[in-house]
């Protein structure tokens, strides 16, 4: 399995490119903290994500350096021939899903391109149900409810609480 989710900060605005063919592409860095940190080194690891087609239009629209962003993808090698004739080596992560990490006074968010569940972008729609009907999180039919498509549990009889739980 090949699968990466990083959270960091850009490192440089991301900018939008083109395929000879017209294919949207952006390639960006992300910096991400390093879990633990040795005394005098690198206290963050720098590494190149590539987004295509509608992931990179909205990567170059919504985010800019120091933005915090989130990447779902998989690590992806490949290899060329350098001008100067010796292999050159790339390793980056392509992105399948982005999101927005952070407050929305931090992601700078209004709502009105927020998209799934806190502003995330995938180029396929995701339908998402809970275990309580099969509604999804965010559809009509929970606007305007503050439970957000969770069901609320009454504990008002406390004594036979406990007899109830299902584990």
């Amino acid at each position: 399995m090949n699968k990466v989710l990083l959270i960091g900060r850009l490192t440089a605005d991301p900018e939008l490119r083109q395929t000879p063919q017209g294919t949207a592409v952006t390639r960006f860095t992300v910096a991400v903290d390093r879990r633990f940190r040795r005394e005098g080194g690198q206290q963050a690891d720098f590494i190149t994500c590539v987004a295509w087609r509608q992931q990179a239009e909205f990567v170059c629209r919504y985010f800019n350096k120091g933005k915090l962003i989130g990447v779902e993808g998989s690590i992806q090698t490949r290899s060329w021939d350098g001008q100067d004739g010796k292999r050159q080596y790339a390793t980056e992560v392509v992105c399948d899903n982005v999101e927005f990490v952070g407050s929305k006074n931090e992601s700078g968010s209004n709502g009105a391109y927020q998209q799934n569940f806190g502003g995330s972008f995938n180029a396929e729609p995701q339908s998402r149900s809970n275990s309580y009907g099969g509604s999804s999180y965010g559809s009509d039919a929970n606007a305007g409810s503050d439970n957000d498509g969770f069901v609320d549990l009454d504990f008002s009889n406390d004594a036979d609480s406990e007899d109830d739980l299902p584990f």
